[in-house]
């Protein structure tokens, strides 16, 4: 039921939930800023697979619960 909710927002959306901008989320994937904004206006579940499952993690907030100061 999560999921669902979670997929049919952009990804722009999730980006600012995240408080991070289209370069800060570039710097995470290790991809270009350009690549982030050409999908800016997609939803999540209309992201091209290999981007959608490296980008899920982070949008959703589950790459924070990894970090050790925490």
């Amino acid at each position: 039921m999560f999921f669902n909710s979670f997929s049919r927002k952009t990804v722009k959306e999730l980006r600012k939930n995240q408080c991070l901008t289209a370069k800060e989320l570039a710097e995470r994937l290790k991809v270009d800023p350009i690549e982030i904004l050409k999908i800016d206006k997609l939803r999540l579940r209309d992201v091209p697979e290999p981007m959608q499952s490296r980008i899920t993690p982070i949008l959703s907030g589950d790459d924070t619960d990894k970090i050790p100061w925490l």
